[in-house]
């Protein structure tokens, strides 16, 4: 088995590039795209003739978010450069291009490159961007980060635009990638139809790349995906826009095979889970309903209230607020 020490930086920068250029990706066209520079030089280097660009990055760093025990390489792959895609479409872009830092062990065997490679490279086949760039350093733990950006061709979508009486929706069922990740992490095979989904949903998220335009184009300004749980990214948005929130709990969707593989726990987990990448907006009634109807599987969870800043309260139908049992995710606590 060769590993990266032997080979070297420098190598390993010229095998990564014949990967990418192997892979025959087409360069995006949206916004008058027009790369001029991709790997090989000090940056990539690209024209835009129209619209606003936007940038996103996200890290991932070995025993903190993903084991080799659960995590396939070309599976991560996937699912990091589907968080940034699901970044630029969550404001109403069209994701465009990414660049890749990798922090490596010297030991790390090469095949894992190439598989993690195999899973951008597919994310970028599915979304039509393209590799462009990126950074090889050595490290003590293995981490890996990217950075995609993208174009709005009008303004984009924010997180501090929601408003007391807004609606508040969500683009599909939550909850998915977290009862996957405890399927994963629990002693036992996994046998059932249902199961296999929560753990496809956890490794090979599909963010939700045609709807951020639709949002727009319906008239929605405010908007974030849901990467750290439904309340808690709801929260950030009503901090962000001063305001608070009501979830009705009989109007969140919930995954599907979470109420039979954690009957006890699937609400709280579909409330609190992240990683689902699903798209959180708000806006005047009549308009979150429109873009509702066209959007299969969303669904109108709730109302912008006024009160605390970022508080959230979940309520079922007597208007009893639920406990949250779960915490979403939040770096360093």
């Amino acid at each position: 088995m060769t590993t990266v020490r032997e080979i070297g930086e420098l190598a390993l920068i010229e095998r990564i590039a014949a990967q990418v250029a192997a892979a025959g990706l087409s360069a995006p066209t949206v916004g008058g795209f027009d790369l001029r520079l991709g790997i090989g030089d000090d940056a990539a280097a690209w024209r835009l003739s129209s619209g606003t660009e936007v940038v996103t990055t996200d890290t991932v760093v070995e025993g903190m978010h993903f084991t080799r025990q659960s995590m396939p390489w070309a599976d991560l792959g996937w699912k990091l450069w589907a968080a940034n895609v699901s970044d630029v479409v969550s404001m109403g872009a069209v994701p465009l291009t990414g660049v890749v830092t990798l922090g490596l062990p010297s030991d790390l065997p090469l095949e894992a490159i190439d598989g993690l490679y195999e899973g951008m490279l597919d994310g970028c086949r599915c979304y039509g961007t393209l590799i462009v760039g990126g950074d090889v350093v050595g490290a003590h733990e293995l981490f890996v980060t990217v950075a995609v950006n993208g174009v709005c061709e009008a303004e984009p979508l924010r997180r501090d635009a929601a408003l007391p009486g807004h609606a508040i929706a969500v683009t599909g069922s939550l909850g998915g990638s977290r009862g996957g990740l405890q399927l994963l992490t629990s002693e036992g095979t996994l046998s059932a139809t249902e199961e296999h989904v929560l753990v496809a949903a956890h490794r090979r998220p599909l963010p939700r790349v045609e709807v951020g335009q639709a949002l727009v184009a319906a008239g929605i300004r405010c908007a974030m995906d849901v990467s750290d749980g439904l309340t808690t990214d709801l929260a950030k948005m009503c901090a962000a826009s001063g305001v608070a929130a009501r979830v009705d709990a009989t109007s969140v969707p919930v995954a599907s095979g979470l109420w039979s593989v954690f009957p006890d726990q699937a609400l709280n987990i579909a409330l609190a889970g992240g990683e689902d990448y699903e798209i959180l907006f708000t806006g005047p009634r009549e308009t979150v309903e429109r873009a509702v109807a066209q959007i299969p599987h969303a669904a109108v969870i709730g109302a912008v209230t006024e009160g605390d800043p970022g508080k959230v309260r979940v309520v079922r139908p007597d208007g009893q607020e639920i406990p949250l049992e779960l915490a979403g995710w939040e770096h360093l606590r």
